[in-house]
This record gives structure tokens, sequence and C-alpha cells, in this order.
């Protein structure tokens, strides 16, 4: 693998000109088992201009599943939006989740991490972004992050991949004002496709939608250029009909994942399609999924064996965990968790999910939080909306 990266460093260079709500999967510090926000109950001084919950999380083990209710306060904001949408949330990276208020300024937050201190809450505020020519950038994609400390790493480096061909860097706390490096992308297939830092391989990489090219931005080496590689599938898998016609009545995203206690890096093919619409919105339901290793010679290996791995997948930083190192996790298996669906898929098996789990601990702590603070009738409310930080942001603090 190192041989196929070590090649996009040295391959064809394309020079460049220059929100979607995602909440989900995310690493951290502390090698800590992978828990989910669930909610935040308002407090008792509850009000307009003081809006802070006390969080609730998720133990996601499916073994000892549980939900406690910590002491530490964070702006409810964070978890539900507020009713305006004046504050979007934008999925978790290293424990870390970005928000982006209607000021168009993005800032880094560690409060949604339950093992940092709630006393003094990190909130880093990046520089006003900038948008190129013929691009946006008030609807993001993700964000990711190299490293976990934002705050004192001078190296960290912050990329947010905008829907559409922008794609921005920045380094919070480098020896120089913190400035964006904007990068404008050639090619469509990857214009809602979304970013990861690879550990291993100290690079950001994204995948072109639908296709067989995968692009690279280089922090050791910062310019307004990417560098882009063709991948090869091998080995692909003899598909019965009806799985090919299931494949071709719904929408593919794909993940790029990386296992930083093995190096390896997987392509995850996720075919969703609509379960149920609800109030005007679509519930998507995973129906099925294709895991590719991606060797050293680039190419993308078709396999049913992950090893001793656990992957977890959402709108967010996917990731995986040796299940050796938590008990309860099953190896070679894939976690499902969104908004609209919880589900699991043994890729040994033939790739369909085998367990469909309705998100209604969401509902049911909602409920609970109506019923002890119904004097809150603008938390009430909030509460009401669809749950789409609360039940999707995960930290699993390393």
């Amino acid at each position: 693998m190192s041989l196929f990266f070590s090649r996009l460093r040295v391959g064809v260079r394309r020079s460049s000109v220059s929100f979607l709500l995602s909440n989900g999967f995310s690493t951290s510090l502390r090698q800590t088992s992978p828990c989910y926000v669930l909610g935040a109950r308002p407090c008792l001084e509850f009000s307009h201009h003081n809006r802070l919950g006390t969080l609730s999380i998720g133990d996601v083990n499916p073994e000892k599943y549980c939900v406690t209710r910590l002491e530490k306060k964070v702006c409810v904001d964070l978890v539900h939006n507020d009713l305006s949408d004046t504050v979007v949330t934008i999925g978790a990276s290293h424990g870390w989740v970005a928000s982006l208020k209607d000021d168009g300024i993005l800032r880094l937050h560690d409060d949604l991490n339950p093992y940092a201190l709630y006393k003094d809450p990190i909130c880093i505020p990046l520089p006003p972004l900038v948008t190129l020519p013929h691009c946006q950038t008030k609807i993001i994609t993700n964000v990711s992050m190299s490293s976990s400390s934002p705050e004192d790493d001078e190296d960290c480096v912050v990329a947010v991949k905008f829907l559409g061909p922008q794609l921005s860097f920045c380094k919070p706390a480098g020896k120089s004002k913190p400035e964006w490096t904007n990068v404008k992308i050639e090619y469509p297939c990857f214009y809602s496709s979304r970013v990861m830092f690879s550990k291993n391989y100290n690079m950001f990489l994204i995948f072109g939608s639908g296709g067989h090219l995968i692009c690279a931005w280089d922090p050791c080496d910062p310019s307004d250029d990417l560098v882009y590689k063709s991948l090869r599938f091998e080995n692909p898998p003899k598909l019965p009909t009806n799985i090919r016609e299931l494949m071709d009545s719904c929408c593919m995203s794909q993940h790029l994942v990386e296992s930083t206690s093995t190096g390896e890096i997987f392509l995850v093919k996720q075919y969703r399609k609509t379960a149920d619409i609800v109030e005007g919105v679509a519930k998507m339901k995973t129906e099925y999924l294709m895991v590719y290793k991606i060797d050293e010679e680039g190419n993308a290996v078709y396999t049913q064996d992950m090893g001793d791995l656990t992957m977890f997948l959402s709108k967010s930083e996917p990731f995986c965990i040796p299940s050796t190192s938590f008990p309860g996790f099953r190896p070679n298996w894939v976690y499902i968790k969104d908004f609209d669906e919880t589900t699991f898929v043994d890729v040994e098996l033939d790739g369909c999910p085998f367990l469909d789990v309705e998100p209604k601990d969401a509902d049911r702590e909602a409920k609970e939080q109506a019923h002890d603070r119904n004097e809150h009738d603008e938390a009430i409310s909030c509460r009401k909306q669809t749950a789409r930080v609360c039940i999707t942001a995960m930290v699993q603090v390393e």
C-alpha cells in the first residue's frame, strides 16, 4: 500500500485556480469504548440566553448497551441545532465537532467529547471562509483533521470539504496567522465525496464517487495542487441477479476507512434506498455493503475478511477498532448508525444487513426530557426536530 501512496506524490499534478449536516462516528485521544451522543437535557435555568443542557451518551457495545447522563453541560444548539438553523453542527473528527453559524465562521468544539473537561470547553474559531469562483461554502460535506489537538499542535491541519469543487485547509495553531489554502477540484466525481486523513501516509485522501479516481493532498508540501491516481478493482464478486437488481435500485455512497492499528485502508460501498418518508423526509435503509482493501499497488481488492477489525460507519468520520481490545464487539463486522438507521453487517456473509434496529432510544430520551422540562417550550420544540445530531454524534477516544 505504501508503494501506491508514494506514487501519488509523483503522479500527474492538476493545477487549480485557486452542508449537508453530517454527524457521526469519530476518534479522539484515549482508548475507550465507542459511544454516541444521545442528547442534551436542558438545565433548570435553561433560557434563551442560557442554552445549556447535561449530556447523555450511549455505549454502542451491543453486549452492554446503556445510556449515561453526565454532569457535563453543553450548548444544546450543538446537539439539536436551533429552530432557525443559525447553528449547524458538522460531524465529528478526533472527538471534535465543527459548527457553522450564519456569520460564516467555522468553529471547532470539544463540548460533545464526553471525556473533555466541561468546565473549560474549547472553541476554536477558524478564519472567515473564502469562496472560490464558481464554488460555494454554505453546505459542508465533512470536516477532517490530521491530529486530535487543533488548539496547540502547530502541525494539525483541518480540512473542509464543501459540496461542489472546493476543498479548504487550515492550520489553527500554526506559527503564522491561520489562513485558508483553497483548492478547486477538477473532476465532478469528487463534488459530493468526503475527505479523510490517513495517519499512516500523512495525506488527506478523497475517493471519487462512482468512479476509479482517488486524489490526495500532502500537508507536508502544501499547495493548491492535488495529486490524482486511478484505482483498479480486483476480484469482483459474482453476484446473483436479485442482488444486482437490488443494487441498481439503490443510491450508493463510498467510504474510505483507515485502520490505524494495522495500517490498512478499506473502500466501503454502501447501497441504500428509501424505506419510508416521514414528514416529507426520506428515511434511508442500507440494503447491501461491499468492502474492498486497497493494496500497495493501488488495487481495490474485494474482501470478506477484515481480520480482527470492527468498522463503524455514519455520515461523519468512519473508523476501525481491533475487536480483541474491546470485548463485546465482533470482528469482521460493520456497525452502521445514522439518524434514520441502526444496523449491522457481517462482512463474511453476503453483505446484507441481518439486524435492523430502529433508533427508538433517542425518541424515548426526548420524551423523558419533555416530561422533565415541559416548562421549557422552546427546548421541547427543539427536541421535536429530526434528531440530526443527537443520535449520530459518536466518539471513540484513543
